[in-house]
């Protein structure tokens, strides 16, 4: 059993214990936003301003409001029993990605806007995610983001004394491969259509959340299925058209071999 750090790490800073999951979660969203500013400025960017905030309004409302609707369908029952401030308290990336995604859908019909507005925001997102993620590692079992028990050999105490599956880096690690992959094909001689690096990061992201979601001590199930699989399923479900054009390409690709 890894045993890197003591879980949960909650450092002390002028005799003040840290939230330090609450800290990196802030980090997140600042780093993930300048680092959208700063792509903006060397992009040539198809939607104007006024609807680039617009577009931002739509996704913050949408992410806000999923993210606590998904966090809730984990565990109705007991979210239930503790009351409507856990309600508010708890959230999910996964409902706030899909939720953002509805609101920005909902806008761009609002205001008219027919550009695809997701690529700009994609390596930001995954930025975020992987810095939010540390902090989710770093909380230990104080985070409903661990595994369950494994004898696999990178299975680690996360704070029980019991050895898990460190769900949090498992998804690192995914995310800084699916960030160097959108980077190269941005940077590829064949770039692909407007909109198609936002897909690829929301069926890849969704695909493997549905996978890992079952090394997860899960305890609500739904026909067998989590909460976070059945919107993983809703996600794919809504990209199927994406999803059949690739696999298309893959076969003439492979036809052609």
């Amino acid at each position: 059993m890894l045993s890197l750090i003591f879980l949960p790490y909650e450092p002390i800073l002028f005799g003040i214990k840290v939230n330090i999951h609450l800290v990196l979660e802030y980090l997140a969203f600042f780093v993930g936003f300048q680092y959208y500013l700063y792509l903006r400025k060397r992009t040539t960017d198809t939607i104007s301003t006024n609807n680039r905030l617009s577009i931002i309004i739509g996704a913050i409302f949408g992410a806000l409001f999923f993210s606590r609707l998904m966090a809730f369908l984990e565990n109705p029952p007991l979210h239930f029993s503790q009351g409507i401030l856990l309600f508010l308290n708890n959230k999910t990336i996964m409902g706030g990605l899909f939720g953002g995604l509805l609101g920005v859908e909902l806008v761009k019909k609002v205001i008219g806007e027919k550009q695809s507005s997701g690529d700009l925001f994609t390596l930001p997102i995954i930025l975020g995610i992987a810095i939010g993620r540390l902090g989710c590692f770093l909380a230990g079992t104080k985070e409903f983001t661990f595994g369950k028990e494994t004898s696999f050999f990178l299975g680690m105490d996360l704070g029980d004394g019991l050895s898990r599956h460190p769900i949090a880096l498992y998804e690192i690690v995914f995310l800084v491969g699916l960030f160097f992959l959108i980077r190269q094909l941005q940077k590829s001689a064949l770039p692909l259509k407007n909109g198609s690096y936002f897909k690829i990061f929301m069926i890849g992201y969704f695909t493997f959340r549905f996978m890992i979601e079952f090394l997860k001590p899960n305890t609500y199930f739904l026909l067998g299925l989590s909460s976070i699989q059945f919107l993983c399923l809703l996600c794919l479900l809504y990209y199927y058209k994406s999803i059949g054009e690739a696999i298309n390409y893959a076969r003439k690709k492979l036809y052609l071999l």
